[in-house]
């Protein structure tokens, strides 16, 4: 892909807190419109215009892109995944994005991960025998479903945890899964006092398996939420929402002064 970089444009560019800013003005970028900006991740995955044109409806300026600019500023990035475990792993490397994705999550900068999107941000896959390691941002191993129909093709409802901000107003809708392989067990402890633990949403084909993650700035979805309808677009509208709310708190602040060069 002939626009993958891997240094950022532009002298006045530094990179901070996850983000690319601006040192005249310490500000980030803001949308035109003013509306929330997402990038799609561009690293080769199929079917990501639906992701785009879902995004947009949902209230978002969208950028499909690679460029690690457009990764870092980003009010929201979406990490989208179709296909094999090892492969993705392999695109997202190629990209950068790996180390990209990592900036964002420690800088506390939301990403939703979606599909295979959310299984590399496991520490490993199976696939065929075969081992794949993960980005390892949770505990667990992605392994073929023991269902006597695979794949996992078609609606599904899922048990969203209490005090989920992804399945607000949609607890009990069905969404809409395509996947032979998922986590099926979760083991993490929180070991910082001040660390919220996760919240995990369940769903169940042949056995129970992990449909969603909300982990503060991180979260993702086994299922497709631009195929999954109004619930979908629901779940969508709720998550850039999330970030239309940080946009107005980041805008409220008072910019840095030329003296200090430095964010308050």
């Amino acid at each position: 892909m002939s626009e993958q970089e891997n240094t950022t444009t532009g002298s006045a560019q530094s990179l901070e807190d996850g983000a690319v800013r601006d040192a005249h003005t310490g500000r980030k970028p803001e949308s035109p419109e003013g509306k929330p900006t997402v990038t799609v991740l561009d690293y080769g995955s199929g079917n990501v215009r639906s992701a785009v044109r879902a995004l947009e409806a949902a209230g978002a300026q969208v950028t499909l892109s690679a460029r690690p600019e457009d990764v870092l500023n980003a009010d929201g990035l979406v990490v989208p995944g179709v296909g094999a475990f090892a492969t993705v792993m392999k695109e997202l490397k190629d990209v950068d994005a790996i180390r990209l994705i990592g900036r964002r999550v420690a800088g506390g900068r939301p990403v939703l991960a979606i599909c295979v999107g959310l299984q590399v941000l496991f520490e490993k896959g199976v696939e065929h025998g075969v081992e794949a390691e993960g980005m390892g941002e949770w505990p667990g191993t992605v392994e073929l479903l023991p269902a006597s129909v695979v794949p996992h093709m078609g609606w599904n409802t899922v048990k969203a945890p209490e005090g989920s901000l992804l399945f607000e107003g949609v607890e009990d809708e069905r969404f809409y899964f395509v996947h032979s392989y998922a986590v099926q067990t979760w083991d993490f402890d929180v070991t910082q006092p001040h660390m919220a633990p996760p919240k995990v949403t369940w769903s169940e084909h042949g056995a129970p398996f992990i449909a969603a993650v909300e982990n503060g700035p991180l979260s993702a979805t086994q299922f497709h939420p631009e195929k999954s309808g109004e619930a979908g677009a629901r779940l969508l509208r709720n998550w850039v929402g999330s970030l239309r709310r940080g946009r107005d708190a980041s805008v409220a602040e008072p910019a840095a002064s030329p003296e200090t060069g430095a964010d308050s």
